[in-house]
C-alpha cells in the first residue's frame, strides 16, 4: 500500500484557492428544476391545468380556465387559488444566480371593433391587473412578471415560465473606432 501511495501522490499540492465554475449545463439543470416545480404546483393545486412544455429546461406553458383562478364573472381570485399564488411567488424568487424566472399571465378577451383589443377597463383587463396586484402584495420580484390579454376567448388563460440568463438580457454598449473599443 505504501509503495502505491508514493508511486501515485502528486508531486504539487491541491489548490486550495477558490475557482469561478459556470457552466450552461448548470443552467439547464436549474430550469428543469424551475419547471419540474412549477408542475407539481399546478397538478397538486389545480387539477384542471394543461401543462406543456414548449423548450425544456427554458419554456414552459400552462392553461388554466378563468373559472379555476377566479369567482365567476368577477375579479376576485377564488380562495382555492390563494396557495397557487403564494406557491408561484416563491418558486419565482428562488433564482440561482444567473438566471431569472419569468411569468407572463395572459387572458383571452374579444375584439372589440373589427381587430381592435380592449384599451377600457373590461372584465378580463382588470383580472389580468389583479393577478399583477396579487403578486406583487405576496413579493414577488417586480422583473419576474408581466400581465396582459390576447385575442381570444375570455375563460382562457395562458401562463409562460421563462428561464433565462441575467447576462442574455443585458445591454451591450460599445462605440464604434473608439480606443475602449479597440482594446
Amino acid at each position: 500500500m505504501d509503495s502505491l501511495t508514493s508511486t501515485f501522490t502528486t508531486v504539487l499540492p491541491p489548490s486550495t484557492d477558490p475557482t469561478e465554475f459556470t457552466t450552461r449545463d448548470g443552467d439547464i439543470l436549474a430550469g428543469h428544476q424551475f419547471q419540474d416545480q412549477i408542475s407539481d404546483i399546478f397538478a397538486t393545486t389545480m387539477q384542471v391545468a394543461r401543462v406543456e412544455i414548449v423548450q425544456p429546461g427554458r419554456m414552459m406553458r400552462v392553461k388554466v380556465p378563468a373559472e379555476s383562478v377566479f369567482v365567476l364573472a368577477d375579479t376576485e381570485i377564488r380562495p382555492v387559488a390563494i396557495p397557487l399564488l403564494d406557491r408561484i411567488v416563491a418558486a419565482l424568487s428562488g433564482r440561482p444566480p444567473g438566471l431569472q424566472f419569468y411569468m407572463e399571465f395572459v387572458i383571452g378577451s374579444p375584439y372589440t371593433t373589427g381587430t381592435s383589443l380592449p384599451i377600457e377597463q373590461t372584465l378580463e383587463v382588470e383580472r389580468a391587473g389583479t393577478v399583477a396586484a396579487q403578486m406583487a402584495d405576496r413579493g414577488v420580484p417586480p422583473d419576474s412578471i408581466a400581465v396582459g390579454i390576447k385575442p381570444g376567448q375570455p375563460n382562457d388563460i395562458e401562463i409562460w415560465f421563462h428561464v433565462r440568463s441575467v447576462d442574455a438580457d443585458r445591454l451591450q454598449f460599445s462605440v464604434p473606432d473608439s480606443p475602449a473599443a479597440d482594446e
